[in-house]
């Protein structure tokens, strides 16, 4: 009986102390980003380099593949990150870009992202690439294949 007039007590407890929320209006101030667009010359100017960079990798210049890679992560693509880079990729088809857009990293800094997908296949992507604002290229990501 005890246990009852407890149990009671709290829910009522619960009732007397609950409040009623009236006329509340919830304000939408959250300003909403539009995208930005990568111009047309940059776009070129990526694609280039991204196309560069992996015929250079295909035929193991290391050189070339240097000179195309950001200085921010050019001490960290070790041979062993560049092999994977290129076993990640098909080197008998041709590549073209399927998405242009922007890569938030952790930072919240926005690097320009282009995905790409095999010349005459679905639009399902093959490799993403983020590139500095000069056009270097600051990762190369394959994507995952399915078994």
């Amino acid at each position: 009986m005890k246990k009852l007039f407890l149990g009671l007590a709290i829910i009522g407890g619960q009732f007397i102390f609950a409040q009623k929320v009236v006329g509340v209006e919830v304000e939408n101030n959250q300003k909403k980003e539009l995208p930005a667009t990568i111009s047309k010359e940059k776009v070129n100017l990526y694609d280039s380099n991204f196309q560069k960079f992996i015929k250079a990798l295909q035929v193991s210049d290391k050189k070339t593949v240097e000179e195309l890679l950001s200085d921010k992560i050019r001490k960290i693509a070790t041979d062993d990150v560049l092999k994977k880079v290129k076993d990640g990729i098909d080197a008998t088809k041709k590549l073209e870009v399927l998405k242009v857009g922007y890569y938030v990293t952790m930072g919240g800094i926005s690097h320009p992202n282009i995905k790409y997908k095999y010349a005459g296949d679905s639009s399902e992507e093959v490799v993403s690439a983020v590139f500095d604002d000069d056009g270097k290229i600051l990762g190369v990501m394959p994507a995952a294949k399915e078994k």
